[in-house]
């Protein structure tokens, strides 16, 4: 339990931010629209500075790619929305929205490296300095997003439970896995595909795009599974030359 600590804590200050925001919501629509933009504009700002992070340019352009065509096949985006219909029906929320304040703050709260670099200290070496930061700051995004879309924020809180708190239990096993060299590698390269992700987030806060954002989760996966291959690609090339 207490290597889960830091999770529990990222999602109370989610909930405790979510709580505080709800009270925010008596401000005029033109504020709640300025607010909105403001936060928009700092998420694609938080996405390029992501996105350039990564070393090799063509992984994060194929991930991206062959994670929207699987994340359209397997239609996410529409069930993330149905999940938060249902939770809306549920909650009796009558203000509407809930299911795209939940996707929006799901993926605003999952997506990026500090999750995972935080979930993977908790795990290997009962570290939680990084989720307690990365609570802070979701605690604060929770307040002014739950103001401008409503209710629907809190419930984000619990797929990133389930998200870093995986990674969590099961560090020690990625630990005796995964090689070091190799994890850095990983957790850069899924820092600029989240970054294209928050980028994306932004510019769909913004009203410009409606882009399907949740259909590009799958990227993730993909950038693992190139960068392993990538990785271990000469020893493999070594091992099969050596029987021919």
């Amino acid at each position: 339990m207490l290597s889960l600590l830091g999770s529990i804590v990222n999602v109370l200050a989610i909930a405790a931010g979510s709580f505080t925001g709800l009270f925010w919501r008596n401000i005029s629509e033109q504020m709640k629209t300025t607010v909105l933009q403001g936060i928009a504009v700092t998420v694609i700002v938080l996405g390029i500075s992501m996105a350039l992070e990564t070393d090799r340019i063509i992984i994060v352009i194929a991930s991206i790619a062959l994670g929207a065509m699987l994340g359209e096949r397997w239609r996410l985006e529409d069930r993330m929305n149905r999940f938060g219909i249902w939770l809306e029906t549920k909650t009796g929320a009558r203000e509407g929205g809930v299911a795209q304040a939940f996707v929006t703050a799901t993926l605003i709260f999952v997506v990026g490296a500090v999750g995972i670099v935080g979930a993977l200290d908790s795990g290997l070496r009962g570290d939680h300095t990084v989720l307690y930061t990365k609570s802070m700051l979701d605690g604060i995004t929770a307040i002014f997003l739950t103001s401008t879309l409503g209710v629907g924020i809190i419930f984000s809180a619990v797929p990133v439970f389930l998200f870093q708190g995986i990674i969590t239990l099961f560090a020690v096993r990625i630990d005796r896995l995964v090689p070091p060299d190799l994890m850095d590698q990983l957790i850069v390269e899924i820092t600029g595909v989240g970054g294209v992700m928050i980028i994306a987030i932004g510019i769909r806060l913004l009203g410009i795009l409606n882009i399907r954002v949740a259909n590009l989760l799958p990227a993730l996966l993909f950038t693992v599974a190139i960068v392993s291959i990538m990785y271990y690609r000469e020893p493999l090339v070594q091992f099969f030359t050596g029987w021919f």
